[in-house]
């Protein structure tokens, strides 16, 4: 199992993650009706776009099982308007099939995020996560990420989502420490 950089053609398999990631994790949290609704065929060809258009430091990360793409983490110089240019990146997706929950890809995908955001030459990191997602709150905040006190309603779609802004600092210890903290 490993994680690598997507590519066009794990565009269907990313569709199926995103899809089925959020079917299940918000289930209880956002209207059904719109989870029943979601289909990985239509949100495929969004997803070879993206990937076809992809310019460091953006990068969508892939991590694959023995039965391919399970899981995916997309990072970018942060989209906030109170972010530092240059200063902090952003994870704006982690998603992993249930299958794989609580078996430590999670924590291999966040790992090699946190590790391309540092290279990149981010001092920081934030993230966005829906308030009410209390099991994607724990694993940040096991991963040593805070609540910065931003909240926001995001509104696109169709329903509001009122979401808080998660940050970490990304100066991994020079040995390395911090990493395997992470991977467990």
């Amino acid at each position: 199992m490993s994680v690598r950089a997507a590519v066009p053609g794990d565009a269907a398999a990313l569709a199926e993650v995103h899809v089925r990631t959020w079917q299940a994790a918000y289930a209880g949290l956002i209207p059904q009706d719109y989870l029943d609704s979601l289909d990985p065929a239509q949100r495929e060809p969004g997803w070879r776009r993206w990937l076809a258009d992809l310019r460091p430091p953006t990068a969508i990360l892939a991590w694959e099982s023995p039965d391919g793409v399970a899981g995916f983490v997309a990072i970018m110089p942060s989209r906030d308007p109170d972010a530092e240019p240059g200063e902090t990146g952003e994870i704006t997706a982690i998603y992993l099939l249930p299958a794989y929950w609580g078996r430590g890809a999670g924590r291999e995908l966040m790992a090699a995020a946190l590790r391309r955001l540092t290279e990149a030459g981010f001092r920081q990191a934030t993230l966005w996560v829906l308030g009410t997602n209390a099991r994607a709150r724990r694993f940040y905040e096991a991963a040593g990420w805070r609540p910065d006190g931003v909240a926001k309603t995001d509104d696109s779609w169709g329903f509001p989502l009122d979401e808080v802004r998660y940050r970490r600092d990304l100066e991994f210890a020079a040995d390395g420490a911090e990493e395997r903290d992470l991977l467990g």
